[in-house]
């Protein structure tokens, strides 16, 4: 599951439960995408997100052993679609949230993990503590759509490659070489406190949260076309 405070402006998404593994499930995309469509409604100008964790992973993925507890081959890959369909509404979530977000990745972050981290604007790593890892290709199973849009949007050429077709553990350090983190911290704390500070750094701009979300949405062109998000005409300012 996962609670969201709100501090001001600020809004703090909080992955609990589970061993600590926060794996993707029905209830835990369920939780996260009401808490988005609360902070959503909630917004106000100078809003911005920051999602944490507190545990040896960040999010571990898929619920496996949720998927695999079915009764048959035919149900089990109803499971795994409806995952991906969750998945999917999460990333549509976060595109179209008005207002910045930042994701402290506290722990390790595996396969449907990386996405989770990847939806925010920013990404923040603990060092010694966590890597990021797509096991797609070690369980023989192919990224659809949106989601590899969603890494060609984020992530550059060779990184992306070593990540998705060399199947690497990605170290904070050598992520934050590869241009897909801002910065690494030293502790929990540390990293925790970095994303709210960043959230809050960003928050006191006071921008418009819907022209924050269509210039989003413009940058990541591809990524929307798929997800079939429209823009929504707003209205020019007075300058």
């Amino acid at each position: 599951m996962c609670s969201l405070e709100k501090r001001g402006n600020l809004f703090i998404l909080i992955l609990t439960g589970q061993n600590g593994e926060h794996r993707l499930n029905p209830n835990l995309f369920s939780s996260i995408i009401s808490a988005l469509l609360r902070a959503k409604a909630e917004s106000t100008r100078g809003s911005a997100l920051v999602t944490v964790s507190h545990s040896k992973f960040f999010c571990n993925g898929f619920d496996l052993d949720w998927v695999n507890a079915a009764g048959s081959d035919e149900e089990t890959q109803q499971r795994f679609n409806l995952l991906l369909d969750y998945l999917k509404q999460l990333v549509l979530a976060f595109i179209s949230l008005p207002m910045p977000t930042i994701a402290a990745v506290n722990g390790h972050a595996a396969a449907g993990g990386v996405v989770l981290a990847l939806c925010h604007d920013y990404v923040l790593m603990r060092r010694h503590r966590s890597v990021l890892y797509m096991i797609d290709l070690d369980l023989g199973i192919k990224i659809p759509e949106p989601f590899m849009a969603l890494f060609r949007a984020k992530i550059s050429g060779s990184a992306r490659r070593d990540l998705l077709l060399r199947g690497l553990k990605i170290k904070e350090e050598e992520a934050l070489k590869m241009g897909i983190v801002e910065a690494v911290y030293d502790g929990e704390e540390e990293v925790t406190n970095a994303g709210i500070k960043m959230a809050d750094d960003l928050a006191k701009r006071n921008w418009h949260g819907e022209v924050y979300a269509e210039i989003r949405k413009g940058l990541y062109s591809e990524l929307c076309d798929i997800l079939g998000i429209a823009s929504i005409p707003i209205a020019t300012p007075k300058l």
